[in-house]
């Protein structure tokens, strides 16, 4: 097969392992967000009454929304995620397409393998250091922050799961595929621990310390008043918990819907081609 081949057949799977993501979050993560924008607004109005209380002058209206909650939520995150999908699968038909031929794997196995390394490096493994959070959770001043905080684990994750590779080739003839597997696997493992306990928490960026003091989240405390007393909750637990619960396993739908469709593709191509050069071969 072409490489051309494998990229299309990439950017199909990717879409439809975008549009299957979209739905799991549509009825899963959804929820959760409306939760999240009712906290914040709630918290956002005890805040301006606190402030008045103190002799601030009342806020402004707020921005007008141009496009409404409802759209944002089915059209504008089904075609983002579908975009994010056909991206996916295009990164994804590059790296099966360096692999394919030198590993002796069918198809299938090996799109689910290549699959299987993308998520933990791109998703999982990030995820353990820095979780989706809904809105509400995070301040606004510290989006760039945390951005560049994300990316970090991401480009590391990858040069840690290259440096496992490489380990693992090293000792394989000299203690077997197995063996050397896992001594990969725990090298991954070391490098990723080392880098999360190097990089600072969400709750230890400047800001949040200067208005909080040090913590391992942004997730909102308690909003009290000058004696103490709670004037509004925190965030509530479990909400939080149920959207990265759903974008986790959004996130793995992806990647695993998109190594199954990928798989099955080229493994139908690649019968067809054979098929069509069986009757060649008996000709001669």
């Amino acid at each position: 097969m072409e490489a051309r081949s494998f990229v299309l057949r990439g950017v199909l799977a990717g879409g439809v392992a975008g549009l299957v993501a979209w739905l799991f979050a549509l009825v899963f993560a959804e929820p959760q967000i409306d939760a999240a924008i009712a906290y914040e607004e709630g918290r956002g109005e005890a805040e301006e009454a606190l402030a008045v209380a103190g002799g601030a002058a009342p806020a402004g209206g707020g921005e007008e929304e141009i496009v409404s909650r409802g759209v944002q939520a089915t059209l504008g995150v089904g075609i983002g995620m579908v975009g994010i999908g056909i991206a996916v699968g295009l990164l994804f038909a590059v790296a099966y397409t360096l692999l394919h031929g030198r590993v002796a794997l069918r198809p299938r196995v090996l799109a689910l393998l290549v699959a299987g390394a993308g998520f933990l490096t791109i998703y999982a493994t990030p995820f353990v250091k820095y979780p989706a959070s809904p809105p509400a959770v995070g301040s606004d001043e510290t989006i760039g922050d945390r951005t560049a905080l994300y990316l970090v684990m991401v480009i590391g994750s990858l040069v840690f799961l290259a440096a496992a590779v490489a380990v693992a080739r090293l000792l394989r003839e000299r203690i077997g595929t197995w063996n050397a597997v896992l001594v990969g696997g725990v090298v991954y493992v070391a490098l990723a621990a080392i880098l999360m306990s190097v990089l600072p928490g969400l709750g230890e960026l400047t800001i949040n310390v200067v208005e909080s003091g040090p913590r391992v989240t942004e997730t909102p405390l308690p909003l009290r008043d000058a004696s103490g007393a709670i004037l509004y909750p925190g965030f509530d637990a479990d909400v939080l918990y149920s959207f990265r619960v759903a974008s986790f396993t959004a996130q793995a739908l992806l990647w695993g819907v998109l190594g199954l469709v990928f798989g099955g593709l080229v493994e139908r191509r690649l019968a067809k081609e054979t098929a069509s050069r069986a009757p060649e071969a008996s000709a001669v």
